[in-house]
């Protein structure tokens, strides 16, 4: 008998799935209107390049001014449609409302949302709203945004949502209880994980809602790249970062060309309620699939975003 081919587990291809071939659409998003987060630097300013490339029309959401206008320049250069900014802190849930506000007075058609500004903390340090930072700026920010143009993207159908997550979601960490860890230790991976969790919990129930409507809506793990995340705690973990982390990671234009293929790719446009390592199907971790839970945790978000009137689910 010949020798059996181990395998992993389903839970942990994550490790193997990381140096598969990855996809690439050539498909053109020519004057398709392009709602992205998180685009001044890194995964989210090489998703926005290459999206301009595509045709697309960008439209940003960012916290720097300076920042956004720099990218505006620069864009401007590689798509004959006028990208846009607009200004909010993703630790205040009142500036992303604002913002997206703006967005629907401004534009009667958004095609792709593609929600990917994140942030790592090393501390527990609470938003002035109230809110675990992380959770915050991971979830409750994007989950806002979310339900509030989702009606908008409903009418613009066909169109897209793209939830920028991470193989993170693994650390898990959270507990609906205490969800700004007042009763346990923080753990910088245990709350990144935490709000990466609840990020895709709520997309299986974005998922469940939006049947029908012609809008899909999936997660991704934008590869383990390069990024500015991380940088605001302060010197000691910038200096980690630059000599340890940094060196080991690859180039992130590799996550710009996976989000334009979930963008864009005709294959997927039906595919939805899926999480993708780049752009190849993964099945996440059990306590993310835990619809029970998902469940209670969309409640919450809608709770804590003020949602309920607005997205009555």
């Amino acid at each position: 008998m010949g020798k059996r081919r181990f395998e992993l587990p389903d839970e942990l291809k994550f490790i193997s799935n990381s140096r598969l071939p990855q996809k690439k659409s050539g498909e053109s998003l020519e004057g398709k209107t392009c709602v992205i987060t998180g685009a001044t630097s890194g995964v989210g300013y090489q998703a926005a390049v290459r999206l301009a490339k595509g045709g697309a029309r960008i439209v940003m959401i960012a916290r720097n001014q300076e920042k956004a206008e720099a990218l505006c320049e620069e864009l401007r250069a590689l798509s004959p449609h006028a990208p846009r900014y607009y200004l909010a802190d993703f630790t205040r849930l009142s500036e992303v409302r604002k913002a997206a506000e703006s967005i629907l007075h401004d534009y009667p058609k958004i095609d792709v949302l593609i929600n990917v500004a994140g942030v790592h903390m090393t501390t527990r340090v609470l938003t002035p709203e109230g809110h675990e930072t992380a959770f915050c700026v991971n979830h409750l920010a994007s989950f806002l945004l979310t339900g509030m143009l989702l009606k908008r993207m409903i009418d613009s159908a066909p169109s897209r949502i793209i939830q920028v997550n991470s193989e993170g979601h693994r650390f898990n960490g959270l507990n609906p209880e205490d969800l700004t860890w007042e009763k346990r230790r923080y753990r910088g991976l245990k709350g990144y994980g935490a709000s990466k969790t609840a990020q895709l919990m709520t997309v299986w129930e974005f998922n469940d809602f939006l049947q029908g409507t012609g809008v899909t809506i999936n997660a991704m793990h934008p590869g383990a790249v390069k990024s500015h995340i991380g940088q605001n705690n302060g010197w000691l973990y910038n200096l980690y970062s630059r000599l340890i982390i940094q060196p080991l990671l690859k180039n992130p234009e590799i996550s710009g060309e996976a989000i334009y293929y979930l963008a864009s790719s005709p294959e997927l446009e039906s595919v939805s309620g899926k999480f993708f390592n780049q752009t190849n199907e993964e099945i996440p971790a059990p306590h993310a699939m835990n619809r029970e839970a998902g469940k209670r945790i969309f409640r919450i978000s809608k709770e804590l975003t003020r949602l309920d009137e607005e997205f009555r689910y």
